[in-house]
């Protein structure tokens, strides 16, 4: 039988010097003679410090396991990377907030890996802030990789790793303004006309027609359509009420509630399942979709050596196997294969929301607008439902 893990390293003898020590991270701290009440107490402060950081030691070097300011910034964001692994995750896997550090991480590591981080202070960031420039990263990026940096060194003050002194200087970084930086800008994020809409849907699966006919119809986030499941319907009422699973805000305690209406409960009646917990929307299904479709498009008769199965048994190769579900970067890729097929602009998924809240505030108003989005802020609500143009043009014409 395996031996269990220890969560708690123990309090040792190291019989040579006749002193107690723990070894944390895999490095042996010495605490003093053994079983002396100062040798207790430093183990029990170790211990406990060492926990508190996320079970991270790189910041000790003397025997009290005080911080010390040899400490690198590689040091710091090897803790940090520990505490972000298990701090940044959704139903038990990771978020792409990691994807998102890491890159980030890379640029501290370029020119300040070997840099004590208790000496990185605002010019050090600046620097990295040009190098991130200069690689032609557009702004709202930069901005975002600084706040992460900005964030490892908060962790390592709130950890006693690095002076609060250095995560004060590094806040007076302020972030990079439109039209003030040599910083790429990218175009805003527009909404989707229902022309390309119209246009796209014919060149779609079957099921990634009805996952974007619902997110145009209740201006849902990409994440929550792909994760409809029968289970978070509520169908009891003339309209139904989805609740997601997991989405963006959860982790503030915010409830997430989606209205569907006759026209979308129309197009998902078609897709619900016996099971409640199997997923509305699944690749296999669209996979399925695209072979018929190839099928009936043939020219010639398919022989049985034509069949996938067959050729994957010849080959030796095993069967091919689908995701329970769509994510949000297949679902993307799905539109714009279809929009390349249609010969149109591509345009992403995101877009529906955008244009899902531009309707409704052009019809209802703003605060209509917020509630369906799911927005605390109606600032944001403000980004994503744009002020129709035509309605200003019309407005001019009647009032001259």
């Amino acid at each position: 039988m395996a031996a269990q893990r220890r969560d708690v390293p123990s309090y040792r003898l190291h019989k040579s010097s006749g002193q107690a020590i723990v070894t944390l991270g895999g490095r042996t701290l010495y605490l003093g003679p053994f079983e002396s009440p100062a040798s207790r107490e430093r183990y029990e402060r170790v211990v406990g410090e060492w926990r508190a950081r996320g079970r991270f030691l790189a910041g000790t070097r003397d025997a009290t396991g005080a911080p010390a300011d040899w400490l690198s910034v590689d040091d710091l964001c090897a803790g940090y990377w520990t505490h972000a692994t298990e701090y940044y995750r959704k139903d038990g896997k990771p978020t792409s907030e990691l994807s998102v550090l890491k890159l980030a991480m890379r640029y501290l590591h370029a020119g300040y890996g070997s840099t004590r981080a208790a000496a990185f202070g605002p010019l050090a960031l600046k620097a990295c802030r040009e190098r991130m420039i200069a690689g032609g990263l557009s702004r709202s990026t930069i901005n975002g990789f600084v706040a992460r940096i900005k964030q490892t060194f908060r962790w390592g003050v709130e950890n006693e790793l690095v002076p609060p002194s250095t995560w004060e200087g590094l806040r007076a970084v302020r972030g990079l303004v439109r039209g003030r930086s040599a910083a790429r800008e990218t175009e805003p994020v527009h909404p989707v006309s229902d022309a390309d809409v119209e246009a796209t849907l014919p060149h779609l699966p079957a099921v990634v027609a009805a996952m974007v006919q619902v997110q145009l119809g209740t201006g849902m986030r990409p994440a929550e359509v792909v994760a409809m499941r029968g289970k978070s319907l509520d169908r009891t009422g003339k309209v139904w009420i989805y609740r997601p699973e997991h989405h963006k805000t959860e982790h503030h305690g915010i409830e997430r509630v989606v209205a569907i209406g006759p026209r979308v409960q129309a197009v998902l009646t078609a897709w619900l399942k016996l099971d409640p917990e199997a997923p509305l929307f699944s690749p296999g299904e669209a996979e399925g979709d695209r072979a018929a479709r190839r099928r009936a498009a043939r020219r010639l008769p398919a022989w049985p050596s034509h069949d996938p199965d067959v050729r994957r048994v010849r080959r030796g190769q095993e069967r091919r196997e689908f995701r329970e579900t769509y994510g949000v970067d297949s679902y993307r890729r799905a539109i714009r294969r279809a929009c390349e097929d249609a010969g149109i602009e591509p345009w992403s998924p995101n877009q529906l929301r955008h244009a899902a809240a531009t309707r409704i505030r052009r019809e209802l108003g703003i605060e209509a607008a917020q509630a369906v989005l799911g927005h605390r802020l109606i600032e944001t609500t403000q980004v994503y439902a744009e002020v129709s143009r035509a309605r200003a043009v019309e407005a001019m014409e009647r009032l001259g």
